[in-house]
């Protein structure tokens, strides 16, 4: 997810909800309870068969379960630290930040906003036809990197204070986080009921954002994470004997029976995910690409809040003039991490004008950044299961027309007809935008590819899910998340090839199409987009589903399992669940920091944005006409009625942003035909 603006009163929203007060005392009692539920509940602890010989530095809690049987719970009554005071970490335990226990499992919903009127039990299963896992925005960052925006959190709270996209203490444990959620997906493909029976999963697929700025070292990480290597997460070289977040370490690795999918994200090949790395930043001609393997600290302007800021013009074009320094501009040193401290102390930021010469650093050549085509590389040059994590399936003819085309599909199970499209609809390095390129976004190749594999998926009887990176009709209009549109946004050199109303009619056309899964937003949202005649006909709506970030608080990924229902809908079963963290471990630090940080921002992650048919940029300003975020329903300037957040509060949860939902779906005629040919019942 790119830095964006802040279009919502995260205070006014979050700041109400009850909560209750812990002490690390009953904290580690409770943990202690927990450990005894191995002996109490033997089903819920994985076996060790099938699991990677290799011997995690760092293992995991062996008591793993989802948010079904419990959920993180803490209290949001704390107000003590503020925004600015975000990298006081050495104070979060004093003042009771980041302490956490179990509260009540989240229930699942079952949802049947797709067919209205229709009824059925939620035990009509007849077969499953599919389950696999979710991870997303897993941004792992490189700390000590040279060009980064960590002062601009610091300098401008207003602005930047709750964006924890730039600044949170979670960015020392990154891959120390894909490790532990990497041995629960491990743990949940071995687990057994209570008879025995053990549901592996088919895939996995991550969803973009492994990277938090495209970098070599970044990318090495998450992918020797994932193959089970040992990881040395220090990039100075600092640290290494005594500073935990240093220390090199030996990652568990994916089971080799699960083939992982990948997915390109924004953070992937723009830097911080926001801007083209050969955009200039100074009259020399210097670029951000020469800023990462430089030996001190970045001198920039403030690219988040260029000046002035004129919210009746927003968005606020950035563009090469005032992302140079200049007197209304001024230069900053941006900072960076000292390695060698245990909080991960806050180095070399400042106003330029302030300082004498350059923060120097310990600078390293595998900060380099990637362009697409390198970065898609280094998963094809790896030996693990699916060849190249999907990108060797890249048709050659389409490739060939953009070697930095990043889509392609796959079959998961060969007696199984539901396709996985995998789509990249993040902007193009080229696109004429001067904004951050945080939107939603295909090129003319894109889009007609994306056609021809739905046109494929019905012609050949095939259900079909859309992996992508960003999702559609849920990012206000403004917030520089939302699906691009050059006449909203402020340009005229460069179109999106489809804009936001022909693509979800495309889509709705597409009556195979169950889902259109997403990050992007670190959110678990689900939305249904309903048919335009769910009357006549229900099976031309689809379900999206958002996966929250493993970064950031919930620190969440999901399960999926796909089932035939008896009378032959589909039904969609989405779990969210978090990595078993074990107590003493980095991953549990960044657990604590995550909740923290949550605690003193309290960002709304719950955002629900209405779908304006109009609205005002500034007080008194007259209303102007806006393109829908999402043309599929009533512009009646309302919330989405389909996005909810069951309250917990009353069972020990106070702050709940995840959702556990049974997603049904009724297929066209044709279609279930197929599968009664392919699955008649006994």
């Amino acid at each position: 997810m790119a830095p964006h603006m802040k279009n919502n009163d995260s205070r006014k929203s979050i700041g109400a909800i009850h909560g209750f007060e812990i002490t690390r005392r009953n904290f580690l009692i409770h943990s202690a309870w927990t450990a005894l539920a191995t002996v109490t509940f033997p089903s819920l602890v994985f076996s060790a068969e099938n699991q990677p010989a290799l011997v995690p530095t760092y293992p995991i809690n062996p008591v793993v379960q989802t948010t079904r049987q419990r959920m993180l719970s803490f209290s949001m009554n704390i107000d003590i630290l503020t925004e600015e005071d975000l990298p006081k970490v050495s104070e979060y335990y004093n003042h009771g930040y980041g302490l956490w226990t179990y509260g009540a499992g989240l229930p699942m919903q079952q949802r049947l906003d797709l067919m209205p009127g229709y009824y059925r039990k939620a035990s009509e299963h007849s077969r499953q036809l599919l389950r696999f896992f979710a991870i997303t925005d897993i941004h792992i960052t490189d700390k000590e990197s040279p060009n980064q925006l960590i002062y601009f959190q610091q300098e401008n709270p207003t602005y930047a204070g709750n964006n924890t996209s730039i600044y949170s203490p979670v960015m020392l444990y990154t891959t120390h986080v894909l490790d532990a959620a990497v041995q629960t997906v491990n743990a949940l493909h071995n687990q057994a009921d209570q008879t025995g029976q053990t549901n592996p999963f088919d895939f996995g697929i991550s969803l973009g954002d492994a990277c938090n700025s495209t970098q070599y070292n970044e990318l090495r990480w998450y992918i020797d994470v994932i193959e089970g290597k040992e990881i040395h997460p220090s990039s100075s070289g600092l640290g290494v004997d005594s500073i935990d977040y240093q220390k090199p370490y030996q990652a568990a690795g994916l089971n080799t029976n699960i083939p992982l999918y990948q997915t390109l994200g924004n953070h992937d090949h723009f830097f911080i995910g926001s801007f083209p790395v050969n955009t200039e930043i100074n009259d020399k001609g210097d670029t951000i690409r020469d800023a990462y393997i430089q030996p001190t600290v970045w001198s920039v302007g403030d690219v988040l809040t260029p000046d002035p800021i004129d919210m009746s013009n927003f968005p606020v074009l950035i563009n090469s003039d005032n992302l140079k320094p200049n007197d209304n501009n001024p230069s900053y040193y941006t900072g960076t991490i000292d390695g060698t401290s245990q909080y991960g102390e806050i180095v070399g930021a400042g106003v330029g004008a302030d300082m004498n010469d350059a923060p120097a650093i310990i600078a390293n050549a595998d900060r380099r950044s990637l362009s697409r085509v390198e970065w898609m590389d280094e998963f094809i040059k790896s030996e693990a299961s699916p060849d190249g994590y999907g990108f060797k399936l890249i048709d050659p003819s389409y490739a060939a027309r953009d070697p930095g085309f990043a889509c392609y599909s796959f079959m998961p199970k060969d007696d199984v007809p539901l396709k996985v499209i995998v789509l990249d609809d993040t902007q193009s390095e080229e696109d004429g935008s001067k904004d951050i390129h945080g939107h939603g976004y295909l090129d003319a190749l894109r889009w007609e590819w994306l056609q021809a594999e739905l046109q494929a998926g019905q012609d050949n009887n095939q259900l079909m899910i859309i992996a992508a990176h960003v999702p559609i009709g849920v990012s206000a209009i403004g917030s520089e998340t939302e699906w691009w549109d050059e006449k909203v946004d402020g340009y005229d050199a460069w179109e999106n090839a489809v804009d936001i109303a022909t693509l979800i009619k495309t889509l709705q056309n597409t009556p195979n199409l169950l889902m259109w899964m997403a990050g992007h937003r670190h959110m678990n949202t689900v939305k249904a987009f309903v048919s335009p005649d769910p009357k006549n006909a229900p099976w031309k709506g689809f379900w999206q589903v958002e996966t929250s970030s493993l970064r950031d608080w919930p620190q969440q990924f999901r399960t999926f399992e796909i089932y035939l229902n008896r009378d032959y809908s589909i039904s969609i079963v989405t779990t969210n669940v978090d990595p078993a963290v074990q107590i003493g471990t980095p991953a549990a630090t960044s657990r604590e920091y995550a909740i923290a940080v949550q605690q003193i921002t309290k960002n709304d992650i719950t955002v629900n944005n209405p779908n304006y048919r109009s609205m005002r940029l500034a007080e008194g300003a007259p209303p102007i006409s806006v393109v829908s975020m999402d043309p599929s329903r009533e512009q009646n300037n309302k919330p989405d009625p389909s996005i909810k957040f069951p309250d917990l509060s009353s069972k020990g949860v106070p702050c709940n942003a995840s959702y556990n939902a049974e997603l049904v779906k009724l297929l066209s005629p044709r279609m279930a035909n197929e599968l009664k040919r392919l699955f008649r019942h006994s």
